[in-house]
């Protein structure tokens, strides 16, 4: 069943970059009580340039606009999960939670850090970190990318200081956690469409999230993105203007002992009477180190209960799912690659 629209909180992170301990404090509230009640939530006041926001909206719509021939010349190679161009039905993110479903309506350009060291005897890293992939068109896309992945990371970083102090931590705890965190961008282009789905398809899937903090500027369009409330009712999301829709991913719940919500969302298909419309959205996966280790905070334990979780690294819960999701490129010698 899906519900008729339902705001989620908007907050104004401005007070706590600019403020004073009481503005922090209290901006630290809001987002507690939003990732407690809901796990998703708005933010404005974020600085990032809507300039910015646009152009590299502009370079994505311009991107897939070109030729798929030209497209796949920057295909991602299996091996190296979040890295180039996706095509339409390359994966369906449904099986990340172990659910069978036809392959996601949408196609994908994705990228991490630029020029990044680790040891290639280091599996994970070397999934995690691989080198981006960048296509000779449109012009200027590499240069849009990276201005936008910067300003992203800088948000996400101030963020984390928010998320410190709302988990009664100190503000600098997740500092060493992400300094060399290997956050991914993910343009996102979900077609018109114009014709009668799969049963079951959707342009993606149910799922949570794999990492720590999603931050989402999407289209405001029929067939968008929608939340999963714990009395059944699936909801739509439409964020205020200027703000980014953010969410809480799986290793930040276990970071929290489950006091912050990863909470299932998916991107719905266009009722019938929609017009056909692209629908464009650019996403930011914040990810801490592929080495960092993921444990419970002693603060968000209640005194003689254990945590729910054991401790895990990072890598081993995201390319676990990652893998999964990809469940339409599985066949043995993909399997393989992920191996080597």
């Amino acid at each position: 069943m899906t519900r008729a629209a339902q705001s989620i909180p908007t907050i104004d992170l401005a007070p706590f970059l600019h403020g004073g301990e009481t503005e922090k404090k209290a901006v630290a509230r809001q987002v507690d009580d939003a990732c407690r009640s809901i796990g998703f939530f708005t933010v404005v006041g974020h600085g990032v340039p809507e300039a910015l926001i646009a152009s590299t909206r502009q370079a994505a719509i311009d991107f897939f606009s070109l030729p798929v021939e030209e497209k796949n010349k920057v295909e991602r190679p299996p091996q190296k999960t979040s890295r180039g161009y996706f095509g339409v039905g390359d994966r369906s993110i449904a099986y990340s939670l172990g659910k069978a479903a036809p392959p996601d309506l949408q196609e994908a350009f994705g990228f991490g850090p630029e020029n990044v060291t680790y040891d290639p005897e280091d599996k994970s890293a070397k999934a995690m970190l691989a080198p981006n992939l960048w296509p000779e068109r449109p012009a200027g896309f590499q240069s849009t990318m990276l201005s936008y992945r910067k300003a992203m990371t800088d948000l996400s970083e101030k963020f984390l200081r928010v998320v410190a102090t709302a988990l009664n931590v100190d503000e600098g705890f997740f500092k060493e956690k992400f300094d060399r965190q290997p956050s991914a961008v993910r343009l996102i282009r979900y077609p018109a469409v114009t014709e009668q789905p799969e049963e079951g398809q959707l342009r993606a899937g149910a799922h949570t999230d794999y990492g720590v903090i999603t931050y989402i500027r999407g289209d405001d369009t029929p067939g968008g993105l929608q939340i999963w409330l714990r009395n059944g009712d699936w909801i739509d999301v439409h964020p205020d203007p200027g703000s980014f829709v953010c969410n809480i991913g799986d290793l930040m719940a276990r970071w929290s002992n489950d006091r912050w919500l990863s909470t299932l969302h998916r991107v719905a298909v266009p009722p019938p009477e929609a017009e056909p419309k692209d629908r464009i959205s650019l996403v930011f996966f914040q990810t801490p180190n592929h080495d960092a280790v993921i444990s419970c905070l002693e603060t968000c334990i209640e005194p003689g209960r254990a945590a729910k979780y054991p401790n895990i690294i990072c890598s081993e819960h995201y390319l676990t799912k990652l893998m999964k999701a990809s469940h339409a490129r599985l066949d043995a010698s993909v399997q393989d690659a992920f191996a080597n």
